[in-house]
């Protein structure tokens, strides 16, 4: 009978330690993130509104289901729960707020991007856009590895079957 190599066994053993560590930074991050907006929607609506990227119509709903869905995805990567779609709809909100603020940025507007603060008005404490696109490209990374990972493991596990 043929062996087949698990990842996280053996030699193999840091994909696994990389992999619960990338879980474990981005279910904070999500989760923090997703506090003030849960606090302040009306808020985190006028941030939406500032990109100029959804109609009128989307924004207060956005608002709204955007925290929590952050929120829950957090807690299924902590939990461990869940992972193929968690991960996959973490990488893919992951690429939409990336793209939400290149796209801003190339049009020359440079906003505060409502990733983990409400506050619109911010005066001199606000960052360039650029350093949220850098920052938001570097939260890009463990997502990336941890899509990576998740989904070799379950090729893996339906190889054993």
């Amino acid at each position: 009978m043929k062996k087949i190599p698990i990842p996280g066994n053996g030699r193999m053993g840091w994909i696994r330690v990389v992999s619960m560590l990338a879980r474990l930074i981005l279910g904070f991050l999500f989760i923090y993130a997703s506090i003030e907006k849960i606090i302040h929607p009306g808020q985190f609506a006028e941030v939406i509104h500032n990109y100029q990227i959804l109609p009128d119509l989307l924004i207060n709903p956005t608002a709204i289901i955007l925290p929590w869905l952050e929120l829950i995805l957090g807690a299924f990567l902590l939990i461990g729960i869940w992972l193929p779609g968690a991960v996959f709809l973490t990488n893919l909100l992951l690429v939409l707020f990336l793209g939400a603020m290149v796209f801003n940025l190339t049009r020359g507007l440079d906003i505060h991007c409502g990733c983990f603060s409400t506050t619109v008005d911010l005066g001199d404490a606000a960052a360039p856009m650029v350093w949220y696109v850098i920052r938001d490209s570097l939260f890009i990374v463990p997502g990336i590895f941890l899509l990576w990972h998740t989904l070799h493991y379950r090729e893996t596990a339906k190889a054993i079957e």
